[in-house]
């Protein structure tokens, strides 16, 4: 545990972070940004986490920025500490997320709002309970998208979809959220953690530098052209050809045995 607002858990290689903040819904305020920077940072530097679990407690996933500490900034005349906010929290948060060699699973137990939506947004799989939902928030307050909301949010659901959701925002609920392509799984409120606990098992247990070439190929397609691209897959197919777990997984399979993967 990092802080009393940012529970972490690390077993058998799945390393799990949970805002606790139910009372204020997981809404962020300038400790719990601190807190949850800070350990995402943690996590993504520890190679004995091989596989990030991001999760709130109670009924919110995150709701995004505390509106009460806000507006206490707002009328204390410190409105810099807003803007500055953006760049030494929110972006280094949504850079730990979209940047860690392995995979990031958001188990969305409930809303997510604000920044809360761009932080699952920014993750590789977002399990959905089928009474959680999805509000981008911003424009509500009179704000632009922040958190990599407009980076995430088109490539998810393209850009006529993502201007429509930030222009006028709406609770948009699990099953819309599947079918818009926001959730990658909805399931049942009381199967979420059994779902979610499944999936990082296997990818723990799985061929890490493997997911994380994969990510980094994905991540990169967005901004180059084909033959750019082609010639990145080309880097990391050398560099997860060299690793001892594609030996590993092409002896297994040979023998017609299970590999058991290092992570390296």
């Amino acid at each position: 545990m990092t802080d009393s607002t940012v529970l972490l858990d690390l077993t058998d290689g799945v390393a799990t972070v949970t805002l606790h903040r139910p009372e204020a819904m997981n809404s962020l305020d300038v400790a719990t940004k601190v807190a949850l920077r800070e350990t995402l940072q943690q996590v993504a530097a520890d190679p004995e986490a091989r596989c990030v679990v991001l999760t709130g407690t109670g009924r919110a996933f995150c709701t995004g920025q505390d509106l009460k500490e806000h507006i206490e900034i707002l009328h204390s005349g410190s409105s810099e500490e807003l803007f500055r906010t953006v760049e030494e929290h929110y972006n280094p948060i949504v850079t730990a997320i979209a940047t860690m060699p392995k995979p990031v699973i958001a188990a969305v137990n409930g809303v997510a709002a604000g920044a809360g939506a761009s932080i699952a947004m920014a993750c590789d799989l977002r399990v959905v309970s089928e009474t959680a939902g999805f509000n981008t928030a911003f424009a509500n307050v009179a704000l632009s998208c922040d958190t990599g909301a407009s980076y995430f949010l088109p490539q998810l659901v393209g850009k006529a979809r993502a201007l429509d959701l930030l222009y006028f925002p709406r609770t948009v609920g699990a099953a819309e959220a599947l079918e818009l392509g926001l959730a990658s799984r909805v399931v049942p409120a009381e199967a979420l953690a059994d779902e979610v606990a499944g999936l990082a098992r296997r990818l723990a247990a799985g061929p890490t530098v493997a997911y994380a070439s994969i990510r980094r190929a994905v991540d990169h397609s967005a901004g180059h052209d084909l033959p750019d691209s082609l010639a990145f897959e080309g880097r990391l197919m050398n560099l997860t050809g060299a690793t001892e777990d594609h030996h590993a997984a092409v002896a297994a399979f040979v023998a017609k045995e299970k590999p058991v993967y290092q992570g390296r």
